[in-house]
């Protein structure tokens, strides 16, 4: 016998946008509680990948994570880490969570309409209009891509021990 599902609220467009980027909060604290965890040596090692060992992918994200909420907000672009970043590791494990914190309650603030505004961007690489759940989306994936990156680094270098960082696992235990 298939047990009653409860009656849950109803998923609206802000709902679902700001659980995917509460998630993202989430899976970004595991993944830096895990690596906190281990020796700080093994963060700077240069490993094979899109960015040269897992303290520069985290800045990526972190970046990243920056860059796309400025273009939500209307605000100045801070400046980028391509530029060189020499803050320590601590630095960079407490700034992508708490950057990751400002963008969930950016998000959590908006409204169904307000995330299907139309918003400019410009970049170095591209220039357009897109609703800014779009955005959301996009800076969201882009962190999940490198999580799993870091993860496979810490693979290479005997780390086997990531914690669950799925959506689904979150939805279960979240």
């Amino acid at each position: 016998m298939i047990p009653a599902i409860e009656e849950k609220e109803t998923q609206t467009l802000a709902t679902l946008i700001s659980e995917y980027v509460a998630y993202n909060e989430w899976a970004n604290k595991r993944l830096v509680d895990w690596l906190a965890s281990k020796p700080a040596a093994l963060m700077t090692l240069e490993l094979p990948s899109s960015f040269p060992g897992m303290k520069g992918t985290l800045v990526h994200i972190w970046d990243c994570q920056r860059f796309w909420l400025a273009v939500l907000r209307h605000t100045t672009i801070p400046a980028s880490f391509r530029q060189g970043f020499d803050g320590t590791l601590d630095d960079v494990l407490t700034g992508i969570i708490e950057q990751s914190e400002e963008f969930t309650r950016y998000v959590a603030s908006l409204t169904d309409a307000e995330l299907q505004e139309e918003v400019l961007f410009t970049t170095p690489w591209i220039d357009g209009i897109q609703p800014r759940m779009h955005f959301i989306m996009h800076c969201m994936n882009h962190s999940t891509y490198h999580r799993g990156q870091i993860i496979t680094m810490g693979h290479t270098i005997g780390l086997t021990d990531a914690p669950m960082s799925d959506y689904s696992f979150y939805r279960l235990i979240g």
